[in-house]
């Protein structure tokens, strides 16, 4: 923008002009400055019939004021994006799925690349065997503690426990974390708040929510975690390389083999109904979540593994925008129970 302040050279040529070009000087400038005044109150005018989404001076200012409103510029107020209820539009997904009757449904996700998250449900659900990440997440912060690493024996229970989800290396190192002692002092440095381990001997009996299992999520594949970069890449490189008919569950939402998962399984002897249950990492549309998602009641595995595969779907179509209402149906096979 031209300043209207005239240099001292120029103040010099103005004195010594002939009072007749003054004279023409003074009268060019008094019609600029009324051109200016009508061009403000035509911006100002404007502004108004638009809602007031455009403000400008409804008077002409002396030099630069003027210049804006003669050349047309005006100020736009910044228009602020609204909040996204990503709690409502995980609830509205969800409420899509088929659940059966009696069954629940739980799921909470999180957006790696925004931090953005969402829970739908806060029951309580026994974990089965994704408990299996929690112990090993023990396992290793109290190896860190201790300033050692992982015994050849541990390692192989690791592996098998995780990639084979084997319950005799699970039972085995949740003696050697102190069982359910051990992974609530672990859990409360992980900073979960609604998981307590299972009684004696039976840890597939931990009791879990969705937003707890993605707080554990956090620290196996966040930033912002307890255990050491070589620990999380650890238990990375196991749940990424689970046994094939194991891969199931949240990976129905991942785009090809993206994913990294731990799946649980378990029917209830005193109601022969089913826990299902998946947790794990998954890509899609080039964006990493972390994804759980909890169910029990469900008459067999493989309604639950159908009711979990929808509910992942839809929970990360939440966030994609992308996803169709999800509807639950037969997988083409189911494993053992664990």
């Amino acid at each position: 923008m031209e300043s209207p302040r005239a240099t001292s050279g120029s103040r010099r040529a103005r004195r010594r002009a002939r009072p007749r070009r003054r004279a023409l000087l003074y009268v060019s400038l008094a019609t600029v400055a009324v051109v200016g005044a009508t061009a403000a109150g035509t911006v100002y005018v404007k502004a108004h019939a638009r809602g007031n989404d455009v403000s400008s001076a409804a008077s002409p200012a002396p030099s630069s004021s003027a210049s804006a409103s003669a050349s047309g510029e005006a100020s736009v107020e910044p228009v602020t994006e609204p909040a996204v209820d990503r709690d409502a539009l995980l609830g509205s997904a969800l409420g899509k799925v088929t659940v059966p009757s009696g069954a629940k449904v739980s799921a909470a996700v999180l957006d790696l690349d925004s931090g953005d998250s969402a829970t739908y449900g806060d029951s309580a659900f026994d974990t089965a065997s994704i408990v299996k990440v929690d112990i090993l997440a023990t396992l290793l912060l109290q190896a860190q503690d201790a300033g050692r690493h992982l015994t050849a024996t541990e390692k192989a229970y690791a592996t098998k426990m995780i990639e084979n989800s084997d319950n005799t290396s699970a039972s085995q190192l949740w003696d050697v974390i102190g069982k359910a002692t051990g992974l609530d002092a672990a859990n409360k440095r992980f900073g979960l708040t609604s998981t307590e381990g299972g009684d004696g001997a039976l840890w597939g009996l931990t009791q879990t929510t969705a937003a707890d299992q993605l707080t554990l999520l956090q620290q196996v594949f966040g930033d912002d975690s307890k255990l050491s970069e070589a620990s999380q890449e650890y238990i990375q490189g196991l749940m990424k390389t689970v046994e094939s008919d194991q891969r199931w569950g949240v990976s129905a939402a991942a785009d090809g083999s993206g994913f990294e998962l731990k799946n649980g399984w378990l029917a209830r002897s005193t109601t022969g109904l089913w826990d299902v249950n998946s947790i794990g990492r998954v890509t899609a549309g080039g964006t990493d979540y972390l994804v759980a998602v909890l169910s029990k009641g469900t008459v067999s595995q493989a309604r639950g593994i159908s009711l979990v595969e929808a509910a992942a779907k839809a929970a990360v179509g939440s966030f994609t925008e992308s996803a169709e209402p999800a509807e639950s149906s037969e997988p083409a096979s189911a494993s053992a129970s664990q």
